[in-house]
């Protein structure tokens, strides 16, 4: 007997490939040993910013397109708070790192990402929007729990390791997936928008590498 995966899993596993990609990403690396270099992170850090506050906006679409629907929209809530922590996360990076959030000019890649998400959001059905966010929550999650497994009490990003392995963060993993596999939609439109948001991740880490934001 065949047992068939829920749909966040079925999703993931399809797309597990790029997940790996970004484990063995350089960026990544760097971050899980330490050595990478503070300029590079400080880039990662500006752009991030920019891109959770994108995310943010989606999940406000998202919860509007469900008003009818009071416990999805709660939820939505909910997972807009944890991006406010995420931006205060990164509040932190930028004081130690002199960074002006507000004076952000996005990269190629973080301007390719959030153009697709304020897109989906505006233009796309609650299930469209959920598939193209879901990807950066599993993925963060899987590359955190992934550091942590390691020693990292002196790795210099240890606050980054420490936020996206926190049971606090699955926690909103696990109720985003939950709200994937509720709205059971499977079709291509779901399916297109979270190996796209996957490839974004790829890029975005790749974009701080080359030297491409400010």
């Amino acid at each position: 007997m065949t047992v068939r995966l829920p749909l966040h899993e079925s999703l993931w596993r399809r797309n597990l490939d790029l997940a790996q990609a970004c484990r063995e990403h350089p960026f990544i690396g760097g971050l899980a040993d330490g050595t990478l270099d503070q300029e590079i992170f400080r880039r990662y850090v500006g752009q991030d910013a920019f891109f959770l506050r994108a995310f943010m906006s989606a999940y406000a679409l998202a919860a509007a397109k469900c008003s009818g629907t009071l416990d999805l929209m709660r939820r939505f809530h909910r997972l807009m708070g944890g991006v406010l922590d995420e931006l205060e996360l990164h509040a932190g990076f930028a004081e130690t790192l002199s960074i002006d959030l507000d004076a952000v000019v996005p990269s190629p890649a973080a301007s390719a990402y959030t153009d697709f998400l304020i897109r989906t959001a505006w233009t796309g059905t609650v299930d469209e929007i959920v598939a193209a966010m879901t990807p950066c929550m599993r993925l963060y999650r899987y590359l955190g729990q992934g550091l942590a497994s390691t020693d990292h009490t002196n790795n210099p990003y240890r606050d980054w390791v420490e936020t996206y392995s926190s049971s606090g963060f699955g926690e909103l993993v696990d109720d985003l997936e939950a709200i994937v596999d509720e709205l059971g939609v499977d079709n291509d439109a779901v399916r297109r928008n979270y190996r796209y948001a996957m490839r974004c991740e790829l890029d975005f880490f790749s974009d701080p590498l080359r030297g491409d934001t400010d």
